[in-house]
């Protein structure tokens, strides 16, 4: 769009809610353009965000520095960054930040030369089942149609990429681009392979431990329309796609696509409405897809299509339980007996085993036997996790570490710390006692954290170089091990404590995931989930296969608490240094916020502490607000926030559809 006063206003990547104006004294950029502009004592980019006010003298008003040689980012990125700020409650300098990052990335450079993918729709088309098919064509069917939503729900091993790579075949035939979001970048090297082997050239790949130059030609040829097919992580979806027909949203469940840090968003969320905005479908795939997609399917907001059975002969695995209150185990052993014979069995006859347990390291706490002191970290409310490979205690918030001690520090009594509890480097290490002649690597994301190592890992596993792996939830990322037919889980009711209302859902969800990695070949597979609470709904749905009967009661009692999907949620937290001073800001703000919401149906929760009270040496407080979908509970805590004013010594955090409860 062509501007026609020489007073213009530009968005800059700052923390502000607001545009600038400058004033330009040759030719007029359009909207989108970046422009380098004075602010304070420096230069900053920014983009053209439309007319000026023509509210500051022309005597007081800057002029930019300059124009950059790049075409403007497509006007549906600009309403994107408008609307996700808005419902978001982010301010819009910072949402512009997820667009390009900084000026290294947009900045031309004369070696930069592009490689550009072409890619083939036909190449390598699979022979798909019946079910895989009629998915296919219904997905395939609406990529010319506008807007929609199609959950793809299919069981574990039943072909989900295959299918919606159908769709992507078709985008790229509209030579249209087509996004693929997945929730961990680093852990999806051989899903990269399996896309370049299907279409004939690799995608272009977006995430954090890209190098800058990679970064820079990627962003430029996501903008130019010439990257047609891009993989990413969440962040991926805020690039400048002028072209964009196809997003999918490949494990849709997962809470991986939460952006807990800075800028607070649901990446699955915002990828709906960029599809809304920008009138194409998009497609939720997941074996356990979230109950907010379950709702929205069963009142007909979202299509679905169903794949119910695994793909060419493999068969779903049998599942079974291990009451531990049964079997007699030293206290410092954790691998049950009727486990440990299925795993000397698997050995025998040369089959894979898995061993999964949501926990990193050595141990998660360590205890004196003399005083009864538990390690915890100085600066937040957590307890130190032993790594016994490093000889270290670390905290997994922080990253705080201290070298083992020998001495306890509070009674300073020697050869009294012991370690509670099991981590994945403990079961290996029992494991290896137990089995010697088994060959064992851990997998968990403090030791596979980037897509080279993933891939060393995968290969080994392939090539039969690894009898048992054991490791943590990164193990359920849809991995296809065909060797693998073993997977024993050491603590199923893991997830199951605490006060987080989402606890149940998301143990459901991994642990049919981690399940789905068992018996994806021509053998069929056993799972073994250890468990002192058989009777637990969600343990029992695991063991019996009532995946729907699990989600029927979890949405009851999410509507009995007034929870979501059926509620809104929204976190105000205040975070300071001085305990005391956020205790005062934060009983002041629910005064006033009460008062506020007087008459308006929102409830409020609070204030009280955060279940992590302390995080990296600062006091977090919290108060929650609950209010029906209808209600416009957003625009209700923006207008409220714009009413008051908080101590420049607090944080305020305002999370809109918190995930993590702590």
């Amino acid at each position: 769009m062509t501007l026609k006063n020489q007073q213009i206003s530009v968005l800059l990547p700052v923390p502000f809610d607001k545009t600038f104006d400058y004033e330009v004294s040759g030719q007029i950029p359009d909207i989108g353009t970046f422009v380098e502009v004075p602010f304070g004592s420096r230069s900053v980019i920014g983009v053209v965000w439309g007319e000026g006010s023509n509210t500051i003298e022309k005597s007081k008003i800057k002029q930019i520095n300059r124009i950059l040689p790049i075409q403007p980012i497509p006007k549906i990125s600009i309403e994107f960054i408008e609307r996700m700020a808005e419902y978001t409650i982010t301010r819009k300098g910072l949402a512009l930040k997820l667009l390009f990052g900084n000026a290294k990335i947009i900045e031309p450079k004369k070696k930069d030369a592009p490689e550009i993918n072409h890619y083939n729709p036909n190449f390598s088309v699979p022979n798909l089942n019946e079910e895989q098919r009629n998915a296919a064509d219904l997905l395939i069917a609406n990529a010319d149609k506008g807007f929609s939503v199609t959950l793809l729900d299919g069981v574990t091993g039943s072909g989900k990429t295959e299918v919606f790579c159908e769709a992507i075949a078709e985008c790229l035939r509209l030579k249209k681009q087509a996004l693929l979001l997945v929730p961990e970048i680093a852990m999806t090297a051989a899903l990269i392979n399996r896309l370049t082997n299907r279409f004939s050239a690799p995608p272009v790949v977006w995430h954090s431990g890209l190098t800058e130059k990679q970064k820079r030609l990627n962003w430029r040829a996501i903008l130019s329309g010439e990257a047609l097919f891009v993989i990413g992580a969440r962040s991926a979806l805020f690039l400048p796609y002028p072209n964009l027909g196809l997003i999918i949203a490949d494990e849709e469940h997962e809470q991986s696509y939460k952006q807990e840090e800075m800028i607070l968003y649901h990446g699955r969320d915002m990828a709906v409405l960029r599809a809304n905005i920008g009138k194409i479908p998009i497609v939720l795939s997941s074996a356990t897809p979230s109950l907010e997609t379950v709702l929205n399917v069963r009142t007909n907001k979202y299509n679905t299509v169903q794949i119910q059975q695994r793909f060419g002969t493999a068969l779903m695995p049998e599942v079974g339980l291990i009451d531990l209150r049964k079997h007699t185990m030293p206290a410092s052993e954790f691998i049950s007996p009727p486990l440990l014979d299925a795993l000397k069995k698997n050995l025998s006859e040369q089959k894979q085993s898995m061993l999964f347990l949501n926990r990193r390291g050595y141990a998660p706490l360590t205890l004196c036997r003399g005083c009864g002191a538990r390690l915890s970290c100085p600066h937040c409310s957590a307890w130190l996790i032993a790594h016994k490979s490093s000889n270290k205690l670390r905290c997994h918030h922080c990253d705080y570490n201290i070298v083992l001690p020998k001495i306890c520090p509070e009674c300073k009594a020697e050869d009294k710390l012991a370690a509670c509890g099991p981590g994945v480097e403990r079961i290996a290490e029992e494991l290896y006692a137990k089995l010697p002649s088994a060959r064992t690597a851990i997998m968990a994301s403090d030791v596979i954290n980037t897509p080279a190592a993933a891939q060393e890992l995968v290969d080994k596993v392939l090539n039969k170089e690894i009898d048992v792996l054991i490791g943590t939830q990164i193990m359920a990322k849809g991995y296809h091990f065909p060797s693998l037919t073993l997977v024993g889980v050491i603590d199923s009711d893991i997830g199951l404590s605490g006060g987080d209302p989402r606890a149940s859902e998301r143990t459901f969800a991994l642990l049919q995931q981690i399940s789905g990695r068992s018996g994806r070949a021509m053998d069929k597979g056993t799972v073994m989930l250890q468990t002192v609470a058989p009777e637990n709904p969600v343990i029992n749905a695991i063991a019996k296969n009532l995946k729907n009967d699990f989600i029927d009661l979890e949405l009851q009692e999410r509507q009995s608490y007034n929870l979501p999907p059926f509620w809104r949620l929204i976190s105000i937290t205040l975070s300071c240094k001085q305990e005391d001073f956020v205790i005062q800001e934060i009983n002041q703000l629910a005064l006033k916020l009460n008062r506020f919401s007087k008459n308006t149906g929102v409830r409020i929760l609070g204030p009280a502490p955060a279940p992590f009270s302390k995080l990296r040496g600062n006091y977090r407080h919290r108060l929650l607000l609950q209010a029906p979908k209808a209600f416009a509970l957003s625009s209700f805590v923006k207008h409220f926030l714009n009413s008051v004013q908080v101590s420049p010594r607090i944080k305020l955090i305002v999370d809109v559809d918190p995930y993590n409860f702590l």
